[in-house]
């Protein structure tokens, strides 16, 4: 399924947005997940930014 998502992502209007992943650290236990979402590319430093 990846597979397919990125080569949706590599032609057409799949090439204005971005697939972002972010480590976030959980406050409750201390562990490390992965958050992950499609992007608009003006969009990419304010999901980075944001520290949720």
């Amino acid at each position: 399924m990846a597979k397919k998502v990125v080569a949706t992502l590599k032609t057409g209007i799949g090439k204005q947005f971005t697939k972002c992943i972010k480590m976030v650290k959980s406050e409750k236990t201390g562990a490390y997940t992965f958050k992950e979402s499609i992007v608009p590319n003006d969009l990419v430093k304010d999901f980075f930014a944001d520290k949720k």
